[in-house]
């Protein structure tokens, strides 16, 4: 009898083994990524790691959706869901971790290889979700806790494993958007915020017209209503009120504004015609182009390299976008000191950010092959000139 009822505990006893196996497997991976510096070298390989993840992604959807319907669906059957979890454990969850290691910066820049251990992370993250869903009891899951009502914890197996596709399917996504696909983006996120920052500018400039246009149509009459200024002031401070140019404009604000605004714009440009010429064009590379030369093991991309010195692509893709990203950061800078109509900031603030676009200009002059093409000239003619 007490045989009998130990091959029933079976079945449980190994799910409940291999539940805590792949949780295991789970922690190491994550921990291997964590502690995977992005300047690591990666071991010799002809695997493409996008193509990899995109194949395990899709494999780990797969295998989620029977999980997901074997701890909802009667008769409950552990051995199947044992299947399950070792068949991800052996390929398509240890690939993952292959591609995070395989996805080396100098070959496919710190750009990529940031964005792909974040989604891997996440479908790790979504699936140790999902795998905390499966019941160790031998019972399906009950309504409640396959749609995350009544007094269950969480949100749900069946939310659970909507989450997990959807990071799945991002990770996938990785091959067909291509290191170049992935720069594009950064360099369009950044140039949006740099056109944000532009339009805010301007229309703090036109409303200090306005105000200076509002100061001329009050009355005497009005003046016995107004707040008190030294209230005022404190109502100002309380609420972090913006001030305008002065309509006297003795420190001469408004002319630091108006070529602040057509030197941003221009960079503006820049930004787009970067993002053509250059990162798009991208995707036309092997990964055994974009390696080609050195890949400077530095935090400092913003300093110029050293002339004379073959820099790879991956290099000079990372570099540049980090100038871009710099750029966007010191015309909120520049803004704010607008702001404050702090004319010594405003000065150092339009030379920061005008001298660092000069740079990401140099560092991409020419194509990835070292030749010169339209960018070259415009640059050369039309954007450089312009500065003084």
């Amino acid at each position: 009898m007490a045989s009998a009822t130990q091959k029933q505990e079976d079945p449980l006893l190994a799910l409940g083994s291999t539940v805590k196996t792949v949780s295991a497997l789970l922690d190491q991976l994550e921990t291997v990524i964590k502690a995977s510096p992005t300047t690591q070298k990666p071991p010799a390989s002809d695997v493409n790691a996008l193509f990899l993840v995109h194949d395990a992604a899709k494999l780990i959807r797969a295998h989620s959706t029977k999980l997901s319907l074997l701890i909802i669906n009667t008769p409950f059957t552990p051995s199947a869901i044992v299947k399950v979890l070792r068949e991800l454990a052996a390929g398509p969850l240890p690939s993952l971790g292959t591609a995070v290691e395989l996805c080396g910066a100098h070959i496919y820049s710190e750009i990529m290889q940031g964005e792909l251990q974040w989604r891997v992370r996440k479908v790790f993250s979504e699936f140790r979700v999902l795998l905390k869903e499966i019941p160790l009891d031998g019972k399906v899951l009950t309504d409640d806790q396959k749609k995350g009502t009544g007094k269950t914890v969480g949100k749900g197996s069946l939310a659970s494993t909507g989450v997990l596709w959807q990071a799945c399917d991002d990770l996938a996504a990785l091959k067909n958007l291509g290191i170049a696909g992935v720069v594009v983006q950064k360099a369009e996120q950044y140039r949006d915020t740099l056109k944000d920052a532009i339009e805010e500018l301007q229309e703090w400039g036109n409303e200090s017209d306005d105000e200076d246009e509002d100061e001329d149509a009050n009355t005497n009459d009005e003046a016995d209503e107004t707040i008190p200024n030294a209230t005022q002031d404190e109502i100002d401070d309380f609420f972090g009120s913006t001030m305008h140019i002065p309509k006297d404009d003795p420190n001469k604000i408004r002319p630091r504004l108006e070529l602040s605004l057509r030197r941003l714009k221009l960079i503006a440009v820049m930004f787009t015609a970067i993002t053509k010429r250059r990162f798009k064009t991208l995707s036309s590379l092997t990964l055994s182009e974009l390696s080609i030369g050195d890949y400077l093991l530095t935090e400092d991309k913003l300093t110029p390299p050293k002339s004379g010195s073959i820099i790879a692509p991956a290099y000079r893709v990372d570099a540049s976008v980090d100038i871009l990203r710099t750029i966007t950061e010191l015309a909120d800078n520049l803004a704010t000191a607008f702001y404050d109509l702090d004319a010594e900031a405003i000065d150092d603030g339009m030379e920061q950010c005008f001298s660092t676009s000069l740079k990401v200009t140099e560092l991409l002059s020419q194509d990835w092959a070292g030749k010169d093409d339209a960018f070259t000239t415009w640059v050369s003619t039309e954007f450089q000139t312009f500065w003084p």
